[in-house]
């Protein structure tokens, strides 16, 4: 089997790719996988320093709006696991353009490549960010959920999405989508707020904490996530949606405040600044299809998740300094 992730240099995308070439995933555990990847700011090769020299792994730089490339790239290719996008609401609000040209062309070049081609499985990684916003009393989305992004980044998504199902229904393209909750863990590059606020803390630098602090994430360890992610690529219903979440709803206070205590610091170390624009209120996400359907479970632990996440960033400032630098 021959398996492209695009990518695949990136934070999710490389934990996959990792735990594939390691055959933590029975299904692909003679698999070749071909990383598609551009390198842009949040696409690192050393993320796979540990499995480069695997016969198993072939890397191609490049765009996934070069059509060319793509269709070279994904020429005998059995599946395609997507990951590459442009993913940081933030960056997103301050210049959405090239959100949409990766996020929508990338994937539509993608799709037109996998048509052509006959790939037997498409799986495209969304986010639950497509969904919008719930209140504190709304019950979790289920796949079934109208599609309401309030961020460039979520909208780039969603249309990405729609994308995706609208060429499986065209072109019978066996398309599946994930939509995986806020994902953290190793690797992640420093500009999310687990990751930031870590780094900061361990350089002695306040850590910025938007509005009241009182917004709620669904959150999902980058194993976990992955797991989910395989599950689909393996057995997942071509023209379904799956969402992948951990099942474990915090405000970003509740966030900062374990964080602060694992590092022995305190609140003297927040600084609250203005909210972000359009900032969504809640996320959840009910995980019962793809429990039912494909037996997904999320198994790591928040605190040790997280526990573990510290003590990798603690012992990798090698690996980010020069990314925050």
């Amino acid at each position: 089997m021959r398996i492209v992730v695009t990518g695949g240099a990136g934070f999710i995308g490389s934990h996959f790719v990792r735990q594939a070439i390691k055959g933590n995933y029975s299904a692909f555990a003679d698999a070749e996988l071909v990383v598609l990847d551009k390198l842009t700011y949040a696409g690192n090769k050393q993320n796979l320093a540990e499995v480069a020299d695997s016969p198993r792994l072939r890397f191609v730089e490049g765009d996934i709006c070069d059509g060319r490339l793509v269709g070279e790239t994904l020429r005998g290719a059995d599946a395609v696991v997507h990951f590459a996008a442009e993913s940081h609401v933030d960056r997103s609000i301050a210049g959405a353009d090239e959100f949409v040209r990766t996020n929508v062309l990338g994937t539509q070049t993608l799709l037109n490549a996998a048509s052509e081609h006959g790939v037997g499985k498409f799986v495209h990684v969304s986010t639950d960010e497509v969904y919008g916003s719930l209140e504190s009393d709304d019950a979790p989305w289920t796949e079934e959920e109208a599609l309401k992004p309030n961020s460039p980044y979520s909208a780039s998504k969603a249309s990405s999405d729609l994308l995706a199902l609208a060429a499986h229904r065209t072109h019978g393209l066996p398309v599946c989508v994930t939509r995986g909750s806020n994902t953290y863990g190793h690797h992640q590059y420093p500009e999310k707020i687990i990751p930031l606020f870590v780094t900061n803390l361990l350089d002695g630098l306040k850590i910025p904490l938007y509005g009241d602090g009182e917004n709620v994430r669904d959150w999902l360890h980058v194993d976990d996530h992955c797991q989910g992610i395989a599950l689909v690529a393996a057995d997942g219903k071509p023209g379904e949606v799956y969402n992948v979440g951990g099942g474990i709803e915090l405000t970003n206070r509740q966030v900062t405040g374990r964080l602060l205590a694992l590092l022995n610091m305190d609140e003297s170390m927040v600084r609250y600044v203005a909210d972000r624009k359009g900032h969504d209120r809640r996320y959840a996400m009910d995980i019962s299809k793809i429990s039912g359907q494909l037996g997904y479970q999320p198994t790591v632990a928040w605190e040790k998740g997280l526990a573990e996440t510290i003590d990798w960033y603690t012992a990798h400032r090698d690996w980010w300094e020069p990314l925050k630098g």
